[in-house]
């Protein structure tokens, strides 16, 4: 063994590491990146969900209540529908995720010393939230009831409010059902972006690409032919976890499957275009691989679908809301487990829409250029 040998191999790595300036900051900056994404958003509770209250008494002590949600912490009132069936359409749309509906004669059962049942209503199609939000729910209602005898002097043992927790959507709290329909939008995502990242800058690397420039072969042609394949594989892909999922795990579906296969072809349009997009800025495989670990951590961190975006810090949300499957992953989970349709999921629809357009036009239009160079 020879040193001086050693350390010629050492000083021609570090040299070529030297010619790569992206794959340095790639390679630098990415345990920056992990370390605050992570530590801001998995150590983290579950704070400020949307709340709707629907108050039919109208009086001190349910205004009391009221505040006593509102101060927690834990629920943020956005919403005042006038009636419990105006409740739906905000859960449908995911503009609420919690509604609290305190019925007409509350204080008055209670100064008879009744017990006054409320509503919590839970929105379901995120397990995590929707149990974590009932747990504190359950534990602000045992506390106002301790507030409302230390205040009052009245005996333990007396009535009080009693809160009736029902989750919509998704009655089990099973996180397989939210789970699966996020994994499909997920595994297609992972596996597009990965297998098209090396599609142009594995034929620069092996020198076939100029060959090809000097045949009679069109940019359109070429497009065409390098992305067929792959739309076919991801259709594919995306059918068979589909069913995986709706036959093997039993996820219940109650959609339109309309819904889910034009929210999945406007992502993977997306999917493609970021693909097609790194392969044209790499100048090797192995620099289009770390460029996707780059792009993907934050993504799948930052989508909701490993920790809830209500989770994550002020700072962070308004992030969440440039991710493409945030919206796929909120058509994906409306739709299997809420059964919404076109109308109610019409803004994460044309948000899709819009990052299919830009991003994957961009991409045809910069893929276009190179060629014609």
């Amino acid at each position: 063994m020879s040193l001086k040998r050693i350390r010629l191999l050492i000083w021609k790595e570090f040299t070529q590491l030297r010619r790569d300036p992206l794959l340095i900051r790639l390679l630098l900056l990415m345990p920056v990146l992990q370390l605050i994404l992570f530590g801001y958003v998995v150590a983290v509770d579950v704070r400020n969900l949307a709340t709707a209250v629907v108050d039919l008494d109208q009086t001190s002590t349910s205004r009391k209540l009221e505040s006593a949600f509102s101060g927690s912490g834990y629920f943020t009132i956005t919403q005042h529908p006038a009636s419990e069936d105006d409740l739906r359409p905000l859960l449908d749309r995911g503009t609420v995720k919690v509604a609290l509906v305190i019925p007409e004669g509350t204080q008055d059962r209670l100064t008879r010393g009744e017990t006054a049942p409320i509503g919590i209503i839970v929105d379901g199609s995120d397990s995590q939230i929707s149990a974590v939000g009932s747990g504190y729910a359950s534990q602000i209602v045992a506390q106002f009831n301790t507030d409302r005898i230390a205040e009052q002097g009245i005996s333990l043992a007396a009535p009080g409010v009693d809160a009736r927790i029902r989750v919509m959507f998704d009655p089990t709290l099973d996180p397989i059902n939210t789970m699966i329909p996020g994994l499909i939008a997920s595994i297609m995502m992972i596996s597009l972006m990965t297998i098209m990242s090396q599609a142009v800058v594995k034929e620069r690397e092996s020198g076939t690409l100029e060959q090809m420039f000097v045949t009679p072969i069109h940019a359109t042609e070429y497009l065409i032919g390098k992305l067929t394949p792959y739309t076919a594989l991801a259709t594919a892909q995306m059918l068979l976890v589909a069913a995986g999922g709706l036959f093997w795990f039993r996820v219940p579906f109650n959609g339109d499957p309309w819904v889910v296969l034009t929210g999945l072809f406007l992502f993977m349009f997306t999917c493609l275009g970021l693909g097609l997009f790194i392969s044209l800025v790499s100048r090797t495989r192995h620099q289009a691989q770390q460029t996707v670990m780059f792009i993907m951590i934050p993504t799948m961190v930052l989508s909701g679908f490993i920790f809830p975006i209500q989770s994550m810090p002020a700072l962070i949300q308004p992030l969440t809301q440039v991710i493409p499957l945030t919206f796929a992953l909120k058509v994906l989970r409306g739709a299997f487990v809420k059964g919404s349709g076109f109308a109610a999921l019409a803004v994460p629809m044309l948000t899709l829409a819009g990052f299919a357009v830009v991003i994957f036009g961009a991409a045809i239009v910069a893929t276009r250029r190179r060629i014609a160079e």
